[in-house]
């Protein structure tokens, strides 16, 4: 295959009944994800990074422009959207919520396979599919899980399942929604390390939408930073993390506990709010830079306040949506 496995162009998602503010929850969002890629977006609440992630999976319907995935249009009906789901598999951050307390292990993973039709429940071979994704996610040996319910398994075994309910399908890609945000510290590391050997392993793309910037470091190849429905920096994982080129991904690093080089930044002003989207970089009522004077040193501050966003190639395949990077102020 050549060309990116799953591309986003010009994505807009907007949601407003009538007589309310529209809020544009997604704004002209481009992103390519490579086949066997690790991609982590993240933003803070009210970014828009799940909204994005839901338009991915075809479970919103954007307002304008396009997803394909291996070079062809998502479909729009909800039958020509079946194989596509199959193919992309949701990972949720709550596997106590995203499980049937009444199902078994069992009954849990193999729902999907009956969904989809891929085996029916007098098949001998849904055993053996249900055993396969049990031992791919780590749990092993994966009869002695069959007859369990969630209540019986902890937080990390409960994620297992949930992701190999997605494995079962045999997807080519994994969007992860916050994955491990629900399990404690000494299990999250554990998690990751599967995504990653899934990743080598069976060679899955996965999309991973997180607060977290600890988290995407750890598994990332490339970090996507959204604010207020725009990507505002992009880059590899080395390239946005060591050299940030964007106030607002400064901000998020600096109260990072291991980034002790970054003065720690307490963003004030009100959150992200897509029904009030500012005029100019929609990140410039909050930015540091302006408070502190150095986007009026630079002589650009009007422009952050009144010109539309742009979208600046810092170096080789690292871009970053702000007016500073132009003027080499860091």
């Amino acid at each position: 295959m050549t060309g990116p496995l799953l591309s986003v162009r010009d994505l807009v998602v907007e949601f407003g009944a009538r007589g309310k503010p529209i809020a544009r929850a997604v704004d002209g969002v481009d992103l390519d994800l490579d086949a066997r890629e690790v991609v982590a977006v993240v933003g803070e609440s009210g970014s828009g990074k799940t909204t994005l992630a839901r338009t991915i999976l075809g479970l919103e319907r954007p307002t304008a422009g396009s997803i394909e995935f291996e070079g062809s249009p998502l479909p729009t009906s909800v039958r020509g959207l079946r194989p596509y789901r199959r193919r992309v598999q949701l990972v949720l951050q709550d596997p106590s919520g995203s499980l049937n307390p009444r199902q078994t292990v069992y009954e849990s993973v193999a729902e999907g396979l009956r969904i989809h039709r891929m085996v029916t429940k007098s098949d001998a071979p849904e055993n053996d599919q249900v055993a396969r994704a049990l031992t791919q996610a780590g749990l092993r040996p994966p009869e002695s899980f069959f007859l369990r319910y969630p209540h019986e398994l902890s937080g990390g075994q409960r994620q297992r399942v949930v992701i190999a309910g997605a494995l079962a399908l045999e997807p080519e890609m994994l969007v992860a929604d916050e994955p491990v945000s629900s399990l404690d510290a000494s299990i999250r590391g554990e998690i990751l390390a599967l995504l990653l050997r899934l990743r080598d392993e069976l060679g899955l793309t996965v999309l991973v939408i997180t607060h977290d910037l600890g988290l995407a470091w750890n598994i990332a190849d490339r970090i996507a930073v959204m604010y207020l429905g725009r990507l505002v920096e992009f880059g590899t994982a080395e390239q946005v993390l060591s050299e940030p080129r964007h106030p607002y991904t400064k901000a998020l690093l600096s109260v990072v506990p291991e980034m002790h080089e970054i003065e720690p930044m307490v963003l004030t002003g009100e959150p992200p709010d897509a029904t009030r989207i500012p005029a100019g970089c929609r990140f410039h009522p909050r930015c540091p830079a302006l408070k502190n004077g150095a986007a009026d040193v630079a002589g650009i501050s009007e422009a952050c306040r009144g010109k539309p966003l742009p979208v600046i190639h810092t170096t080789e395949g690292h871009v970053a949506a702000c007016w500073l990077p132009e003027a080499n102020v860091r």
